[in-house]
């Protein structure tokens, strides 16, 4: 089985690039792929392919995204090409071989009016051109998988990624480190999700205890840990868990000043409300039967947090 990973440099791609190289790929005959910009530029459709038929993958896994949500404003056509057309070809090469297509999408899909937490179904109504883009992409792969016998698809929509790169956690102990107060917003809600739990659901659900890939409902999957917070809340925890991994700040989580999203304007809107409710993809996973894969689920976005921020300070990033 060849794998074929895009996005290597991307905190998710990295993620999976720690996962494969745990695991003895060898000895289950499979092979990786880890794919870059300076490998394929998304942006040429013919460059794409050409991979694809180049590398015959058995299993893609698209952890390439353009994530710029406010450059997105005025870079539409980049944003559409990377979010959406090379997604839809990705997906196009996966149904004509009969292979398994993993996708990521995100919260920036719906918009700000629900009270409670998304479920799948929820109507997809974004707010900017990145959660345009995102839709797009999504509405493509179900179009190309809609009417084929062959291959499987599984997108994952989630949200306020961390993991090896940067990201919201590092941002906040870097100036938790260089200045005496913090104003972060609080009015916005929704799930911090580490991106090796990601990846590592992500291949709980397509594969068998033997590293064999298993036949899946096709469809749209929500994927982040449990509980909620907002901006101020992860900002608080974070610098909480440096302090007490023994990081020397500036200052403390009672210097964090709470603000809402209107006193802090961006080019793009941002969703108020992100939550979505993993559900239908833990039921999934567990209805498999392997019940070594049901750890993952146990610890809460919180307890992610405060375990990655415990080892930032171990690896001394702060």
């Amino acid at each position: 089985m060849h794998i074929l990973v895009f996005g290597k440099d991307g905190q998710l791609g990295k993620a999976f690039k720690g996962l494969f190289d745990s695991i003895d790929l060898a000895s289950h005959n499979i092979t990786v792929q880890f794919v870059g910009r300076s490998d394929c530029n998304l942006l040429q459709i013919a460059s794409l392919s050409n991979l694809l038929n180049q590398a015959k993958p058995n299993l893609i896994i698209n952890a390439a995204a353009y994530t710029a949500v406010d450059k997105a404003e005025a870079e539409v056509e980049v944003a559409y090409a990377v979010n959406a057309k090379a997604p839809e070809i990705m997906a196009q090469y996966a149904a004509d071989h009969g292979a398994t297509f993993l996708h990521y999408s995100t919260d920036y899909v719906f918009d700000r009016n629900k009270s409670g937490f998304y479920i799948e179904e929820d109507l997809r109504d974004p707010l900017g051109v990145y959660g345009k883009s995102k839709v797009a992409g999504e509405l493509a792969i179900e179009k190309v998988f809609a009417n084929v016998l062959a291959g499987q698809y599984a997108i994952f929509r989630t949200s306020w990624v961390y993991g090896a790169g940067g990201n919201f956690i590092k941002t906040i102990l870097r100036l938790a480190k260089e200045r005496d107060s913090l104003s972060i917003i609080e009015d916005q809600v929704g799930v911090p999700t580490s991106a090796d739990w990601l990846a590592a659901v992500s291949l709980d659900l397509i594969f068998d205890r033997h590293w064999r890939l298993q036949k899946i409902p096709s469809g749209i999957y929500h994927a982040v840990p449990s509980g909620e917070t907002n901006w101020h809340g992860l900002a608080c925890l974070a610098v909480q868990s440096a302090i007490e991994a023994g990081a020397s700040l500036q200052i403390d989580q009672g210097l964090i000043k709470p603000i809402l999203a209107i006193e802090y304007p961006l080019p793009a809107p941002r969703p108020m409300n992100s939550r979505m409710a993993s559900d239908k993809l833990r039921e999934a996973i567990a209805s498999q039967g392997d019940v070594s894969k049901l750890p993952r689920w146990k610890q809460s976005w919180r307890e992610q947090v405060q375990a990655y921020v415990h080892q930032l300070v171990k690896d001394r990033f702060i």
